[in-house]
């Protein structure tokens, strides 16, 4: 290669050195930096690998090691060996002026891509890293796959997954899974986010009191595409699909399940009086529905009348 080209091909090469800096001599306070989040560093602690570490970008001015990016990670590791005097790897800029480094922190994530679920899922499979392993197990014993766009018999709600079984452990998962599949044949809105998570929320506060096969009976004669557009008019995020899929298992139904399981202790006063009015109206509210959904509705609301009036016969 000749030197001319050599040349031409160093422009495009940052002009850095690498160093060892005790964390002691390093600073952050220029007014561009964010503040320390102690909530993320204590989290980077407990969760502490060295591998993730990376060198932090210091700018050196008037002999002044000036940290524009890698704050963060300086905090956790003084934090973790409980020294200010643990050396730092550094990648040092001798050429920058104030101005330009704000500008470099201002924009450093602008043209990044960062990764997506379903790719830090999968590249957590090959590490054979146990949490994602059961997971893809468990889809797969319902002849679903894990996959990055909706599919038939798909998930690509990766995140919804892990959340459900970081949160609520393996049965409720595996109860979400068998529901969604028994209720609506793989279909790939009924694998979406909202309805996973709305299905995990009602198995993890009713338990034993929901009824696998009544919820498969009541919710699988409404489509998933429907039960999403209630929802939506409902509430934002899966509680309102939770609040949608109960409120379907409970028509007319003499024992029904108490909304209030629902929600925490700051709402649940205010949900115990919503029940009460609902109860007072005697179940004859109706759900909004068009098309197919409307007449299985319908359907529903009549063989129960029909259930209702041949007991009172007997009686």
């Amino acid at each position: 290669m000749s030197d001319t080209r050599q040349e031409e091909l160093l422009a495009f090469v940052p002009r850095v050195h690498f160093e060892l800096i005790p964390a002691r001599n390093l600073v952050s306070n220029q007014d561009y930096q964010r503040n320390i989040s102690t909530a993320h560093v204590q989290r980077t602690v407990d969760h502490f690998d060295l591998y993730q570490i990376n060198p932090v970008k210091v700018s050196r001015r008037d002999g002044v090691n000036y940290v524009f990016d890698g704050q963060h990670t300086i905090e956790t590791i003084v934090e973790r060996s409980g020294s200010r005097d643990t050396p730092i790897w550094c990648m040092i800029y001798d050429d920058l002026d104030y101005e330009t480094e704000a500008d470099i922190f201002a924009n450093q994530m602008k043209y990044k891509k960062p990764l997506t679920p379903y790719e830090i899922f999968m590249a957590n499979i090959e590490a054979k890293n146990k949490t994602q392993e059961i997971i893809k197990d468990i889809v797969e014993s319902y002849q679903l796959r894990i996959v990055g766009s909706g599919t038939q018999n798909g998930i690509c709600a990766v995140a919804a997954l892990e959340y459900i079984y970081n949160k609520y452990g393996f049965h409720i998962l595996d109860h979400t899974l068998y529901l969604c599949v028994a209720t609506w044949e793989g279909n790939d809105v009924s694998l979406s986010a909202n309805i996973l998570r709305g299905i995990a929320r009602l198995l993890y506060c009713y338990g034993d009191s929901l009824q696998m096969d009544v919820f498969i009976d009541r919710l699988g004669r409404i489509s998933a595409k429907e039960i999403t557009r209630m929802a939506k008019e409902r509430r934002n995020g899966s509680l309102g699909y939770a609040e949608t899929m109960l409120q379907i298992y409970n028509k007319r139904t003499k024992y029904r399940l108490d909304y209030s399981k629902l929600y925490d202790s700051r709402t649940k006063r205010y949900m115990q009086l919503l029940d009460e009015s609902e109860a007072s109206e005697d179940s004859d509210e109706d759900i909004a529905e068009s098309g197919e959904d409307q007449g299985n509705l319908e359907e529903l609301n009549e063989s129960e009348a029909a259930g209702e009036k041949d007991s009172l016969q007997t009686t």
